[in-house]
């Protein structure tokens, strides 16, 4: 797969489609009656695994939902368009070791909400982005950062209705993805004079200058179509000059 920045639908598809789903199940839940909630992390028992996947769909009120839809929609956009050869393994792997994390260091409650995988796609695309050293994703990670930088403080437990456990799993594991995902997202440019097969002497620029680095006007090459064909003969036109019809002598010119 090429590793050149190129944009295709799914880069909005696929976050939308997540998104929506969230939607979904709230609309769902809204019009129908249901409540969801028993589906999330409750650490440490074995029914509360099942919130390791459930858990990221639901959502207690329409200001929780719609905090966590625009985060997760922009951060998983970018994600798909700058990291598509990893994309579905830190988002699907992310899921489900930040939902884990919940359940092992959470507390005895129910968790829910897309929140930690919010918090594991910012650690991961700012993280990522400054270990690659390459401008692209560095601009990205500074742009993250002046996003969703304020977010940092809910890793820790400032609001004891937040579940702060859930954001610092995301927050670790995506670190931990961007150590683990180390290849190149995207390829560098080479020039011609940095790939292995150069060879200076086919350089149409330095052939310009000789062995003492002084300038050579080469000469102009006509282009194939032009050089084949034949060139017209020249025709030479003399003309004469009459000044007097007593003077028989004619000037040439």
């Amino acid at each position: 797969m090429s590793n050149q920045l190129k944009f295709s639908n799914s880069v909005i598809l696929y976050p939308l489609l997540f998104v929506m789903v969230l939607w979904i199940v709230f609309w769902v839940e809204s019009v129908f009656g249901y409540n969801f909630n028993s589906y999330g992390i409750y650490p440490r028992k074995i029914e509360g695994l099942r919130g390791v996947i459930f858990s990221p769909f639901i959502h207690g009120n329409l200001e929780h939902l719609f905090n966590n839809s625009v985060p997760l929609f922009v951060l998983t956009a970018a994600l798909f368009y700058f990291y598509r050869n990893v994309r579905w393994k830190v988002l699907f792997f992310g899921l489900l070791l930040t939902g884990f994390a919940t359940w092992c260091i959470g507390r005895a409650s129910l968790h829910i909400g897309a929140s930690g995988v919010v918090y594991l796609l910012v650690a991961f695309l700012f993280f990522r982005g400054i270990f690659s050293k390459q401008f692209q994703l560095t601009a990205l990670a500074l742009v993250v950062v002046f996003l969703y930088g304020g977010m940092l403080w809910y890793v820790f437990p400032v609001n004891p209705d937040i579940s702060w456990e859930g954001h610092l799993s995301g927050f670790f594991v995506g670190i931990l993805f961007a150590f683990i995902y180390k290849e190149i997202p995207i390829e560098n440019k080479k020039y011609d004079w940095e790939k292995e097969d150069y060879n200076p002497e086919n350089d149409p620029f330095l052939k310009q200058f000789d062995e003492n680095g002084n300038f050579i006007e080469l000469p102009k090459e006509l282009p194939k179509e032009e050089a084949l064909e034949p060139k017209p003969l020249g025709i030479r036109i003399i003309y004469s000059l009459k000044k007097n019809p007593e003077n028989k002598t004619d000037k040439q010119l």
